[in-house]
């Protein structure tokens, strides 16, 4: 029983482990590939204050100067806007992301996203691609048209026409429903801004964990100007990821905790059980630095059963469902809104396995403790006495 106790725990604590790393792997993946890139290049404190004229001169040299970086995959020039975009019912208020389709597409995946039309192409004039989310929102469709409002670069009110050439689909339902992206030439022509302006410039490397070491480089490189990474741009994100050991490090322990208590018992009453037994072992000779092991050991190997059983059969369940996921369809419209994925992949990481392994080890010995010296407190002469 305690071997079966100890299986079913050890399955929970590196199933849900591998299960909520797979959700915040997925969310990181958006957040990079979908959202914001691994850096962002903007203009002082252009973060803070949003302001149209806050550019970035000379973008197009910038952006070479970063290409010719080893550890770069791509780069994007972007133009931002907020402002307001209004249909035939209703408007609401976004920010328009005026981009190169060619070079944004090697940056992001968003263009993988698009579920109706096209990625700013099947639209001769002003094309825009909007979420489903705001389409939604908007009570709008393909090829329908929407009036944009926002500032030009002298302070200037402007309104202007675009046609819907896409509508895309994450699995950020807050992110579908603020953006919308516009050709770079167009949000250009619109604002009165030089083809050598922008606001900011999205960096994708080729490796995750290059983006410390790049945004030094970067700062150094671009004195004066503000080069963020992807975890400063999204701290709720970054927050996640961090966060995200911690708390399965605390639910393991609580579930370990539990099968400690289980196994103090079991232990216990197997001790109990078998008093003639040790008192007769002492009796012969055995010294209680042996038996005291005896306790230990075994208790150790049914620890370590139920663990490795455990062990494997998560990691078999973690394996097949990473490989066919595991939909969260009717939990979809709660969890879109926070960014994940309706359908999560589990990660299986052989440092959760080896950390697993030690707890329950350490487990097993905590727990084998008090049986142990409860055993070795007997009198042999009393217990040989015991009637069992």
């Amino acid at each position: 029983m305690i071997i079966v106790a100890v299986a079913i725990g050890i399955f929970a604590g590196v199933f849900s482990w591998a299960f909520y790393y797979g959700m915040v792997d997925q969310r990181m993946e958006t957040a990079i590939k979908t959202e914001v890139s691994h850096i962002q290049i903007h203009q002082g404190k252009y973060l803070q204050n949003p302001d149209i004229a806050n550019l970035i001169p000379d973008i197009k040299e910038k952006k070479e100067r970063i290409d010719t970086m080893n550890v770069v995959h791509s780069t994007s020039v972007r133009i931002i806007q907020n402002g307001m975009v209004t249909s035939a019912e209703t408007g609401s208020g976004i920010t328009i992301m005026g981009i190169v389709a060619e070079e944004e597409k090697q940056v992001t995946n968003l263009f993988t996203k698009v579920i109706e039309g096209q990625y700013l192409e099947g639209v001769k004039r002003n094309p825009i691609v909007i979420g489903h989310e705001l389409a939604e929102k908007l009570n709008v469709k393909l090829h329908s048209k929407l009036v944009v409002t926002m500032q030009q670069l002298d302070g200037t009110m402007t309104s202007s026409l675009f046609r819907i050439a896409g509508i895309f689909k994450t699995s950020n339902s807050m992110f579908d429903e603020t953006n919308a992206f516009v050709k770079a030439e167009d949000l250009r022509r619109i604002t009165n801004m030089n083809n050598d302006q922008g606001h900011e410039i999205a960096v994708l490397l080729n490796e995750n964990s290059a983006v410390k070491e790049t945004v030094s480089h970067l700062s150094r490189e671009f004195p004066g100007f503000d080069v963020k990474s992807w975890r400063e741009i999204m701290p709720e994100v970054s927050l996640l990821e961090r966060s995200m050991d911690v708390s399965m490090y605390f639910i393991l322990i609580i579930i370990l905790l539990a099968l400690g208590f289980g196994i103090v018992n079991t232990m216990l009453m197997a001790v109990l059980d078998r008093v003639k037994e040790l008192g007769m072992l002492m009796s012969v000779g055995m010294n209680k630095r042996r038996i005291f092991f005896m306790i230990m050991l075994e208790t150790v190997f049914l620890s370590l059963t139920g663990g490795v059983a455990g062990i494997i059969v998560g990691y078999a369940v973690s394996a097949i469902t990473s490989a066919t996921g595991i939909d969260l369809a009717s939990l979809s419209q709660g969890i879109e809104r926070l960014g994940f994925e309706s359908v999560v992949y589990p990660v299986i990481d052989i440092g959760i396995i080896l950390k697993v392994t030690i707890l329950v080890i350490i487990t097993g010995l905590v727990a084998a403790i008090y049986p142990a010296i409860k055993a070795i407190k007997m009198r042999p002469a009393e217990a040989l006495r015991i009637d069992m």
